[in-house]
């Protein structure tokens, strides 16, 4: 981490505050760390700045909206050199909610939630074995969920940033 970059034990504790509970107001937040509402302002303000912090949202459960087969999905590809072209392509799926450039067997790495197993054949087959460049894909169907969370905030003493 660049020293600009460097964040202190507030920003740590402000944090660590926002990852459980985005929509905590800052007052409330200022009296868990003991600091003016102003002060917790500043900080996120300077942390969005910095890029620390990115955007806000609410999750939403797929299964409450009839997508109730969560998949991953290893992408193969017949050229390296079509990447970019397979990943816009794959960006105009809306089953597909993350895509990663990955290491090892796969080019590519893919979650994507659909209603039921018939609709995770039609997106395999008619949308994404059918872009060019695509030579197979190896398909992995989430039984349940067992770990999702942040990551942790870790102190600033323990070296690790």
């Amino acid at each position: 981490m660049k020293h600009e970059d460097h964040i202190d034990s507030l920003d740590r504790k402000i944090l660590s505050i926002l990852t459980k509970n985005a929509r905590m107001p800052f007052l409330e937040i200022a009296a868990e760390c003991n600091v003016s509402g102003a002060a917790v302002h500043q900080r996120v303000q300077r942390l969005i700045k910095k890029g620390i912090i990115s955007g806000s949202q609410f999750n939403v459960d797929p299964k409450k909206l009839g997508f109730n087969t969560c998949a991953f999905m290893g992408i193969f590809l017949d050229n390296a050199a079509l990447f970019n072209s397979v990943a816009e392509k794959l960006k105009r799926i809306p089953e597909i909610t993350q895509c990663h450039y990955i290491t090892g067997e796969y080019a590519m790495f893919i979650e994507l939630h659909t209603r039921d197993n018939d609709h995770l054949r039609e997106v395999l087959t008619d949308k994404i074995q059918s872009i060019k460049g695509v030579s197979r894909t190896e398909t992995f169907i989430s039984l349940n969920v067992l770990i999702d969370r942040h990551l942790p905030i870790l102190e600033e003493s323990s070296g690790e940033a």
